[in-house]
């Protein structure tokens, strides 16, 4: 099991690395100002200008690790990659590698059509567009993914839809031209084969944000979540990804990747924590110590560097059973570390907003924004007690001679000399 970085991924990783601290990180502030300047939902030009410079330079859709159309890493690969973006927000869309638009592409890829390929794969991977995907329902527990309401009917040649979906990640963004929507068309059909995935061009008529969601007060503009009302909304029956109640299937096949580069990338974010943490506590004094001197702080950096080190060895075993064995063995990997990344990450920057005081939870360091983004991942693709249940199923699945009507001590011997003289 090879979970180091590889000599083929040696040099990419040092170009990011590189790149993000000479042009990403200077140019922070410039986003931030751009973005409030042209009123939150708008272009910026120097995300644009990032674009540019990194797919010039090479550095550009480092996904899709099955497809000629990636940059044939393995995701063991792209986990050390994400995990340099994750530390720094704009880095996944410079390189062309930000959510949702990876699992869209993914999705369109896998199992799209060779004209869906060419009408809205090419132009994603080329950067010119962005995406959304539109599965969680405001009326529905987004828990269970059977409860969609949001329906499809086909009428002639096109499918009309009509519902709300809410959570609508990227819909905000004026370059978002494509979205793929979870909804029901086979209502009759057997609980998982009731829903498909359709792509709805942004621009149909009937299509209405309700409003732009906030995330503990964060609009994230001008990528957004949109609570958004489909009212017969008509596509070409043509834009049915795979097949009619397929949609499941390909829920599968996306999120599995999906929660390893959220977890990927969150790892990132942790490992930024801390180094805000150190660099705090070397710094500042009080009561004539340094404040990583205080306070049982010695024990939060250990713990943090020991946790760090547990959730990416975890993260990358993940990794390397999606390569080796396939999504489906790795069930149990990727819901643990969807479970255990994020949590972990949310107690590094607790203790690092803890060591800044009130510095910590204003807009001054980036600990507030992180830790909201952190503890709404326990939520996304799947909250923490629906991993925590595929793993014990599967867990408790390794045991299929249990017989609850034959005593324990007939089961296993005896062990214990249960009912002996």
């Amino acid at each position: 099991m090879d979970l180091g970085v590889s000599d083929h991924v040696r040099p990419l990783l040092d170009d990011v690395t590189a790149f993000i601290n000479e042009h990403i990180v200077p140019n922070e502030k410039v986003f931030a100002d751009q973005v409030e300047a042209g009123g939150r939902w708008c272009e910026t030009p120097i995300m644009e200008e990032l674009k540019e410079k990194a797919r010039a330079k090479g550095l550009w859709n480092f996904f899709l690790p099955e497809s000629e159309r990636g940059a044939g890493l393995t995701n063991v690969d792209y986990a050390h990659l994400a995990e340099q973006m994750g530390k720094y927000p704009l880095s996944s869309e410079v390189f062309n590698c930000a959510a949702p638009d990876t699992g869209n592409m993914e999705v369109i890829e896998r199992y799209g059509s060779e004209e869906q390929k060419k009408e809205w794969l090419e132009p994603l991977l080329a950067g010119k567009i962005r995406s959304a995907f539109c599965m969680t329902e405001p009326y529905a527990a987004s828990s269970d993914a059977t409860q969609i309401a949001l329906e499809a009917r086909l009428e002639g040649d096109e499918w009309v839809l009509n519902g709300e979906k809410w959570w609508s990640s990227g819909i905000g963004d004026p370059r978002c031209k494509i979205l793929i929507v979870m909804c029901v068309t086979e209502p009759d059909a057997p609980k998982h084969a009731r829903q498909s995935q359709i792509l709805v061009p942004r621009d149909t008529p009937g299509i209405e944000i309700l409003k732009m969601q906030h995330v503990f007060g964060y609009d994230d503009a001008p990528h957004g979540h949109g609570h958004v009302r489909f009212t017969n909304v008509r596509v070409p029956k043509e834009n049915m990804i795979l097949g009619s109640g397929r949609g499941f299937e390909i829920a599968q096949g996306r999120l599995g990747p999906g929660r390893i580069h959220h977890c990927m990338r969150s790892i990132g974010v942790a490992e930024r924590a801390l180094e805000l943490m150190c660099r705090r506590g070397l710094s500042k004094e009080a009561f004539g110590k340094r404040l990583a001197d205080l306070g049982g702080n010695y024990d939060k950096i250990a713990d943090a560097r020991i946790n760090i080190e547990m959730a990416r060895l975890l993260t990358l075993k993940a990794a390397w059973m999606m390569d080796t064995v396939g999504n489906k063995v790795a069930r149990s990997e990727i819901a643990q570390i969807k479970v255990a990344v994020p949590n972990i990450a949310l107690q590094v920057i607790d203790d690092a907003i803890q060591i800044h005081g009130g510095a910590g939870v204003s807009q001054v360091f980036p600990l507030a924004k992180m830790y909201a983004g952190q503890r709404t991942l326990r939520l996304a693709d799947g909250p923490d007690e629906v991993h925590r249940r595929t793993v014990a199923r599967l867990e408790l699945g390794k045991y299929p001679d249990i017989d609850p009507a034959v005593p324990v001590d007939h089961q296993y011997g005896n062990p214990l000399g249960l009912g002996a003289a």
